[in-house]
């Protein structure tokens, strides 16, 4: 299996595009080739040694996604650096329990001012990534060398009990195996041409949209800088069909919330791929994160767009199961990769134990994923393995609801349910110790509160079995504070604070 190092520095690809960057029209606006982001990451790698940085040594990179984070987080992971990526989605407060051992940070204009913003700047020597983009005559530093597999070469924000982040260390060895597992389940071709959606922060857009299109000589599609990234303060689902349709892409990961966008789309187009993408757009489509809703899955397969939905964990590296082409069969996040094996608790909680599992936390607390003694990852999530190895994901074991009348209910499936409704972006139910469930449901500023609830309603009635209907339906406008206040970086509910704000009362008063 050829390494990143290798992939980058590969004979015969140093003039070939390795990041292209879109225009607000959906026209290229810039590309930088492999040779380029190769020796701009050599400059980096250089200025640290001479600053006697050492191997090591934690270094945060704080910027969008842009080649200016590519050529940072190359230099690190080849120079044997821990990376900490740092959203710039996070508060002051989260950036700094992400921070606190770095002295230094790899910044593009972005970064620089969250973290003067975070009151940060003067406390870390902040790097202008920039800075090493030209530097005329000046010889690029020697070729990185390979890295020990324990060593940690990454640091990935996951969320704490209080709403602070805590870390994942992530070794050398780790992220080899899974991306040579990953790699030998993908066809030919499907990383040619990935356009990159989410932020670089998360862990599996940095496997999918950097590491494998480098891995197969493929190219990274990027979004223009003033493009809302999806998951980010002022995204909308909906964009999705407009970068798709512009960049003509190879393959994509789609938050759930985005399937639901483009089965929304081709319902509404006539169940056509070509009158939504494009006459033969037809990119290779795989999703994550949380449920997506079946119906609409086989609605977009029937179109032309199957995809391809899996489950991962940063405590793994990132992936753990995929539909693949090959072995698709929806409802389910597929088999394990190659690389992983998967077996069931006493309890139906799903346990992992492969080759790229983490290294531990920097923080323990007790949202923590403990590996027991015989080498199983305990994931917190409930699951069902069928016959044929293939994984149903139900919910998170703590997130399960006992309603007063004793059943037992997944909230995740059926928020996914409700999210395929047209005026809905986002679902959240809740209902433990409740007779009745309740759903608050986010729906695009101006839409009409009852048109949303009817809706709600009408798919409840006829996709929900009765004991998974909710009964009282709580809409509320889409918004940037909204979004900061009730929902993680990475767009999970905060559901305690959501159902004490935004719920209980409503709830209360229904009944």
């Amino acid at each position: 299996m050829r390494s990143v190092r290798d992939g980058l520095l590969a004979a015969g690809r140093r003039d070939h595009v390795l990041v292209e960057r879109l225009a607000a029209d959906g026209t290229t606006a810039e590309t930088h080739t492999y040779g380029r982001i190769a020796d701009w990451s050599a400059r980096i790698r250089s200025d640290l040694a001479s600053r006697g940085v050492r191997p090591g040594t934690r270094i945060g990179v704080v910027a969008g996604n842009g080649p200016q984070w590519v050529a940072a987080d190359l230099a690190l992971l080849l120079g044997g650096f821990v990376e900490v990526p740092v959203p710039l989605a996070f508060s002051g407060e989260q950036a700094a329990s992400l921070l606190p051992e770095a002295g230094l940070c790899l910044a593009d204009e972005a970064g620089a001012r969250k973290l003067a913003e975070w009151g940060l700047a003067g406390r870390v020597t902040v790097l202008p990534v920039d800075d090493y983009a030209e530097a005329a005559g000046e010889p690029a530093a020697q070729e990185p060398p390979a890295l020990p597999d324990e060593r940690i070469v990454k640091i990935i924000h996951t969320s704490g009990t209080t709403g602070t982040p805590k870390g994942v260390m992530i070794r050398a060895g780790a992220l080899d195996a899974l991306l040579a597992s990953l790699g030998s389940v993908s066809p030919a071709g499907v990383y040619d041409r990935y356009l990159s959606l989410v932020p670089f922060s998360l862990l599996v857009e940095q496997v999918t949209a950097v590491y494998l299109p480098i891995l197969s000589g493929g190219r990274m599609v990027l979004l223009p800088d003033s493009a809302a990234l999806l998951g980010t303060a002022g995204s909308r689902a909906d964009d999705v069909i407009t970068w798709l349709r512009a960049a003509r892409p190879t393959a994509a990961v789609l938050p759930p919330a985005a399937v639901s966008a483009l089965d929304k789309a081709v319902r509404g187009g006539g169940a056509s791929a070509d009158t939504v993408l494009g006459e033969g757009v037809r990119p290779f489509l795989m999703a994550g994160g949380a449920p997506v809703d079946v119906a609409a899955q086989l609605r977009l397969d029937a179109a032309g767009l199957r995809v391809h939905e899996g489950y991962g964990l940063s405590e793994n590296s990132s992936v753990v199961s995929w539909n693949t082409p090959g072995h698709w069969r929806p409802g389910t996040v597929g088999r394990p990769l190659p690389h992983c094996r998967v077996r069931l608790s006493e309890d139906g909680e799903l346990l992992v134990k492969s080759t790229s599992l983490f290294a531990g936390y920097t923080v323990e607390d007790p949202t923590s994923r403990p590996v027991d003694a015989d080498g199983w990852l305990h994931t917190g999530d409930r699951a069902e393995i069928d016959e044929d190895g293939y994984i149903r994901i139900l919910g998170r074991l703590k997130n399960v609801i006992i309603t007063s009348h004793g059943r037992n209910v997944s909230p995740e499936w059926v928020e996914g349910s409700l999210r395929s409704c047209s005026a809905v972006l986002d679902a959240v139910v809740f209902g433990d110790g409740m007779e009745h469930l309740a759903a608050l449901l986010v729906v695009p500023e101006g839409t009409d509160p009852e048109t949303a609830r009817e809706q709600a309603r009408r798919l409840a009635g006829t996709r929900l079995a009765e004991t998974d209907r909710p009964d009282t339906y709580v809409v509320v406008p889409d918004s940037r504070s909204l979004r900061d206040t009730y929902f993680t970086v990475t767009g999970r509910p905060r559901r305690q604070l959501i159902f004490d704000d935004l719920v209980r009362t409503a709830t209360a008063r229904a009944h």
